[in-house]
């Protein structure tokens, strides 16, 4: 059985994206798992859209073979329900594979349950979650991370990519693509790939290091390593380190690397350079270098993004 935890103002993608995903993959197989919405309350339970799903009360079902919890606005006060938080628990002592889906991973943390764990999260909650759960090992920028039997990915969405990652190991990559083709989805996104929407959470123009990342961005083709940018911060680099993560999400390393992957996505979109001058420009220093990090951020090389651009 495939489980689906929803609360009071949940966000109904995060739960309606799985489920549509997992409803698909079932076609394909003899013997699919039956999907269950569950809530602490059964019953209606309304979505921060007004949209209501109807959902049976908590159980410890030993069927039970995969639980996903869905994010939302009312995510905090359910991670401060103790049967909910007991129930995650006993799920995850028994063997239960747990997945949570976007803020779903603040439950997760309060349950104990990522603690010393890799995790991510919505590139929205990144310094938020930082600063409440400093145990956990959370890598903001991919869409989705699995460590062991735990599972998270980030916002709405990503869900979606995480139930196919799930498909895929459960049934086989080809149900996981046909999947994904019939939810008209026009590529499978790795976990390793990058949240886009977090390069754009390095430019907003306020905060600490603020004018810290303006100074990068006008050096990109530098060697830009820890100390240096410390030195920039008048900070140890130790501390620098600490508080760039605290303030970002990001260490200053991946911080970096992102703001170059934007610059090389603008020139590569917008100009005729060769690949090897963008990336010698931006910093990457040889093409094989900036084509994996395009990879990682965009799931393509710079010459896939460059035809995109141009075909549009």
């Amino acid at each position: 059985m495939i489980g689906v935890l929803i609360y009071p103002d949940f966000q109904l993608l995060d739960a309606a994206g799985p489920i549509a995903a997992f409803e698909i993959a079932g076609r394909h197989v003899r013997a699919a798992d039956p999907i269950r919405i569950i809530a602490t309350t059964p019953g209606p339970v309304r979505s921060s859209s007004g949209v209501e799903m109807l959902a049976r009360g908590l159980r410890h079902d030993r069927t039970m073979r995969t639980l996903i919890i869905a994010g939302g606005d009312g995510v905090r006060d359910a991670a401060r329900c103790p049967r909910t938080l007991a129930f995650l628990r006993a799920a995850a002592a028994r063997g239960c594979r747990i997945a949570s889906v976007c803020s779903g991973a603040y439950l997760l943390a309060e349950a104990g349950l990522l603690d010393g764990r890799r995790a991510t999260t919505h590139w929205g909650r990144t310094r938020d979650f930082v600063k409440r759960y400093p145990q956990v090992r959370l890598e903001p920028d991919r869409i989705f991370v699995r460590d062991g039997d735990v599972w998270t990915s980030a916002g709405i969405t990503a869900g979606i990519d995480l139930a196919l990652a799930i498909i895929a190991e459960d049934y086989s990559d080809g149900i996981a693509r046909d999947t994904a083709r019939q939810l008209v989805l026009s590529q499978r996104r790795a976990g390793g790939q990058s949240q886009f929407s977090s390069l754009v959470e390095l430019q907003a123009p306020s905060g600490r290091f603020a004018s810290l990342l303006a100074w990068v961005r006008e050096h990109l083709a530098e060697p830009l390593s820890v100390e240096r940018l410390a030195e920039e911060a008048g900070m140890s680099a130790r501390h620098f380190t600490r508080a760039f993560i605290a303030e970002t999400g990001s260490t200053p390393a991946k911080a970096v690397e992102r703001l170059r992957i934007e610059a090389a996505r603008t020139r590569v979109q917008s100009t005729s350079e060769p690949i090897e001058r963008v990336a010698e420009e931006t910093g990457f220093g040889d093409p094989e270098r900036m084509r994996r990090a395009f990879i990682r951020a965009f799931g393509q090389p710079p010459q896939a993004v460059r035809r995109a651009a141009r075909a549009a």
